[in-house]
């Protein structure tokens, strides 16, 4: 059909709704000049005029059949009947304003959880990420130990030299540079990168340009990019800040240029500054030196055409064959190979399980809310086959009931889908809150066009979902016979509809509530772990000092620690107080997760990997924690430079290293190189959980920071309080300030803050699924207590005749309750399956909890027959009570 065709019968169709009244008067005006003018015809002929008047009539057809072919004509016939259907169910929705309600809010409560748990998914694991091509962007790390780790420097230029796949190479470590103004000083959240880093990510700098080569030359001019919100922030969004210095860490940086605006770093979302590596090529052959610490992430764009197994294919040969022209020390040699993984799979690598098993939760929410309002419209429709049988007899065929039916679903879709987007917003808000500080993309959550679109497509699903067997069971049969038989008559098939929808309810509810069961279970087993320390009323911030501070074990950064220390030790309801290069629990960029080389004298390395936490404390460390002593001595005030260098083990470390031998007096290597000094093991501590409660790697060294070679630039500070600890934290504050008033003070928190953040995936996780669970098993409860309530009703009659001939009240509840226990145990039964399946795929968020945990499925079971004996007692009391002659009325 042509476009002008096209434009002409929407004109009219459109005018037909809105002009009803003055298309109709149109087209009797047509039809009464017609009937004249074909009058006067036959009168010409020589008919009377009563006769040419009827004769015209007839050959017209009839005036009302000729109006009904011409609006099907013109108007479209179908546009009328939908608006009809439409108005019609609009009207029932109103006069059954009880059931509209409980459907509504229903539908919303389903709709909206399953949207909002997309609005937090989609973004993450879904959408791409915001970049250029950003499929083709990797990430590269090294293998130690049979899991990922980071590479040296020396890598990462081997493989730029060698490779043959890449667009873009570069290497990046997180950067906290130090800025001091007027007010306290502050520390910011950046990235040493080298160039490459934003080529990799296909993104430019909106003013100046991007790091050059010549940037990263040894001991060089310093140049940093700053981002959006930095600029506005610190420096007034002025646009000659491109070109000028800014003072970090006592060292010049020149600003060379602005981030766009809504630039999103998701491998570091916190950092808002970036400056350029200066490494040092001419130490290949020092292997004292850091560059050669396994201390880089390294990213990577694929080049045009390459694909990826191509590009794995090429690393894996550069790894597999060393050239001369660079040497690898053993624990860089890259015998193992790299990890090649997409940037978007590699960010949400810690976090992809619990997503998708929260999107899986959600889901059977949705098939729950579905199999509920599917129930209560069947209800409904045995309630109304007298309607439909009226509307038979006067001419409704099959199909128009069935359309009814949908139109009047659909609606109740729509409504609850509105609504469904409010519940959406507000859990989308409360996802946001309870998400835990791994979730990366968490700024790109909330309800945007795609939420939208996903909303009124699942909307629109349920809508004829939930219709199509209410509709088909309602349109079965002989509607006219039901006039006869009564409107309250329901067939056997749809009584068994109506129980196979509760049966799937409780199968489904079974399978939330055993898979929130199970992760309570092992979160409840995960704080019962013992951390190693004793977190009530310790007070932790973490300390950075300069860069230009000297890094000697004697050095002004040394000094400044000491000066600290005695100073916060001296500080009112301070019990103990000591510093620590690392902190337990504390997933911190910095002073992170990392190891150090442990050797036992005359024995070989730890497999060639990380062996050790290390840990360079102050002899108060072990009071303040209360870290248990369990052979030996601890370290003391006369650990200094000068005395034989003293390490403390860990309990473990002793025990896999050692065994039954006393490990006390036994000389250890610490860092791995033939240079560095012998340590002699003095004391032996109990395990401390380092990364997390559920972490396997005990393993530990401690020694002074006199003792160490090399002094940290950030330490974290441990305070035990007598009472309150953070009403401690001004006066701490001012006590390390006034060793130097310079120093950034952040991460201030409390000991039993960092174990709670520690489970906070798994505890994001939990609440998500008791939250489902919660609202699947009262749909379930509602689901039995309905049908049940609908059978008392169908079954008055019968139970009335039962009570006529003698039967007692007691059997009468009894033949309910089972009826409603029956169905509850066929879900039960076929549930089993579901949630063993479930349980599988939620097994890397449960500790010390098998997947089949019997104490768990019992649980759940004793609950879900609990709450199904109260769905079933109403129902069962209501029949008990009939009375037997009113019930030999009922019909």
């Amino acid at each position: 059909m042509r476009p002008e065709r096209w434009f002409t019968k929407l004109s009219f169709w459109l005018r037909s709704l809105l002009q009803r009244r003055a298309i109709d008067q149109e087209l009797d005006d047509e039809l009464a000049y017609h009937v004249e003018a074909r009058t006067e015809e036959n009168i010409a002929k020589g008919m009377t005029s009563e006769e040419a008047r009827r004769a015209a009539h007839i050959e017209l057809g009839g005036l009302e059949q000729v109006k009904e072919r011409v609006r099907a004509e013109r108007t479209g016939a179908w546009l009328h009947t939908f608006v009809q259907d439409v108005r019609y169910g609009l009207r029932m929705l109103r006069k059954f304003p009880g059931f509209t309600a409980v459907a509504v809010v229903t539908l919303a409560l389903g709709i909206g959880a399953n949207t909002a748990i997309f609005s937090a998914v989609n973004p993450i694991l879904f959408e791409p990420l915001p970049y250029a091509r950003p499929e083709r962007i990797m990430m590269i790390w090294g293998i130690f130990q049979g899991a990922r780790s980071q590479v040296t420097f020396f890598n990462y230029r081997e493989l730029l030299q060698r490779n043959h796949s890449f667009d873009a190479l570069a290497i990046f470590q997180p950067w906290q540079p130090t800025m001091v103004g007027t007010d306290a000083p502050e520390r910011l959240e950046g990235q040493s990168v080298s160039y490459g880093y934003f080529r990799s990510l296909g993104i430019e700098p909106a003013l100046g340009r991007d790091f050059q080569p010549s940037d990263e030359m040894y001991q060089g001019p310093h140049a940093a990019i700053l981002s959006y919100g930095l600029w506005q922030r610190r420096f007034g969004a002025v646009p000659s800040m491109v070109g000028h210095q800014i003072t970090l860490d006592g060292n010049a940086y020149t600003v060379i240029g602005i981030m766009p605006r809504g630039f999103e770093n998701v491998v570091d979302p916190a950092a808002e500054i970036w400056t350029q590596e200066q490494y040092n090529p001419a130490n290949l052959n020092d292997t004292n030196s850091s560059e050669w610490a396994n201390h880089l992430s390294l990213v990577a764009r694929l080049r045009p055409g390459v694909t990826f197994a191509q590009a794995k294919a090429d690393i894996e040969t550069i790894a597999r064959i060393p050239v001369p022209e660079f040497p690898r020390p053993r624990w860089a040699s890259l015998r193992l190979g790299f990890v090649v993984d997409s940037l978007q799979a590699d960010i949400t690598r810690e976090v992809r399980p619990a997503l998708l098993a929260v999107l899986g939760a959600a889901m059977l929410v949705l098939l729950i809310v579905c199999a509920n309002v599917t129930n209560l419209l069947l209800a409904r429709g045995a309630q109304r086959r007298g309607e439909f049988a009226m509307r038979a007899a006067l001419g409704a065929g099959r199909a128009r009931v069935i359309r009814q039916l949908l139109t009047e679903s659909l609606l109740l879709a729509l409504i609850g889908g509105a609504l469904g987007l409010v519940v959406a917003r507000i859990f989308v808000q409360a996802v946001v809150a309870l998400s835990p500080p791994n979730i990366p993309r968490l700024n790109a959550i909330g309800l945007d066009r795609s939420a939208f679109f996903f909303a009124l497509g699942v909307t629109s699903f349920i809508g004829l979902l939930v219709g199509v067997i209410p509709a088909v069971h309602t349109s079965r049969g002989d509607l006219q016979s039901d006039l006869k038989e009564g409107s309250r008559q329901a067939t056997g098939s749809h009584q068994f509809t109506r129980r196979a929808l509760v049966v799937a309810e409780v199968a489904l509810a079974l399978v939330l509530l055993v898979s929130a069961g199970l992760l309570l279970r092992s979160l409840t087993r995960l704080f019962a772990v013992d951390p190693g320390f004793d977190t009530s009323s310790v007070l932790t911030m973490q300390v950075q000092t300069s860069a230009q501070t000297s890094s000697s074990p004697t050095g002004d950064r040394a000094q400044f620690f000491k000066r600290a220390l005695e100073n916060v030790q001296r500080v009112p309801g301070v019990e103990s107080a000591a510093f620590t290069s690392l902190l337990p629990l504390a997933d911190d960029p910095i002073t992170g997760l990392y190891g150090t080389f442990f050797e036992k004298d005359g024995g070989a390395p730890l497999g060639g990997g990380y062996g050790a936490f290390r840990y360079v404390v102050t002899p108060d460390y072990f009071k303040t924690m209360l870290i248990p002593l369990r052979r030996g001595r601890l370290l003391a005030e006369t650990d200094v430079a000068t005395a034989p260098h003293a390490v403390v083990i860990s309990e473990s470390l002793a025990e896999g290293e050692f065994g039954d031998k006393n490990p006390l007096g036994q000389r250890v290597r610490i860092g791995g190189f033939p240079n560095w000094p012998w340590y002699n093991i003095v004391g032996v501590v109990g395990n401390v959980r380092q990364d997390s409660l559920a972490g396997t790697h005990l393993d530990a060294v401690y020694m002074t920071p006199e003792q160490s070679w090399y002094a940290d630039q950030a330490m974290s500070l441990v305070a035990r309080a007598r009472g309150s600890s953070t009403a401690l934290i001004p006066e701490i504050k001012s006590a390390v300030w006034a060793a130097d008033k310079n120093q950034p003070i952040v991460r201030v928190t409390t000991m039993n803050a960092l174990l709670a953040a520690t489970v906070a995936q798994r505890r994001f996780t939990l609440i998500l699924f008791e939250a489902f669970g919660i609202v699947a098993l009262a749909l379930a409860a509602v689901g039995i207590y309905g049908v049940l309530s609908g059978s008392v009703v169908e079954r008055t009659r019968e139970i009335g005749i039962r009570l006529a001939l003698g039967a007692p009240r007691a059997n009468i509840l009894s033949l309910i309750v089972r009826q409603g226990m029956a169905m509850t145990a066929l879900g039960i039964a076929i549930g089993f399956g579901g949630a063993f399946a479930a349980s599988q795929a939620i097994a890397s968020q449960l500790f010390g909890v098998a997947p089949l945990d019997a104490v768990t499925y019992a649980g759940v079971v004793v609950l879900l027959a609990a709450v199904s004996v109260g769905a079933c007692w109403l129902p069962a009391r209501r029949a008990m009570k009939v009375d037997p002659m009113a019930a030999l009325r009922y019909e």
